[in-house]
């Protein structure tokens, strides 16, 4: 199988002259061509994303199974803020004098 960096390289490489046909000399049928290599290159980049991807996926999950190492327990939360201090109370007028 052919290295897909170098595939995209050739394709980018095959489309220099029709770039400059279609951006130069404003050759409309040179400009279907790049649209049909840009759309081309979409789908080669977005395949070697998944590829990418699922080598790391794969990866992770070989290598969680080979590694025993237990997880870390979670910081525990922080204690909630105090209250503002309320004002104190007001004292209760004194009584009345019996008389």
């Amino acid at each position: 199988m052919a290295n897909p960096f170098t595939k995209i390289k050739d394709l980018v490489n095959s489309l220099e002259d029709d770039f400059e046909k279609s951006y130069d000399k404003g050759n409309a049928a040179a400009g279907t061509r790049v649209r049909k290599g840009m759309q081309e290159l979409k789908n080669h980049a977005t395949a070697i994303r998944k590829e990418v991807q699922d080598m790391k996926n794969n990866t992770k999950t070989t290598g969680a199974a080979t590694s025993a190492a237990p997880k870390k327990a979670a910081p525990a939360k922080k204690a909630a803020a105090p209250a503002a201090k309320a004002a104190p109370a007001k004292k209760a007028a004194p009584a009345a004098k019996k008389k």
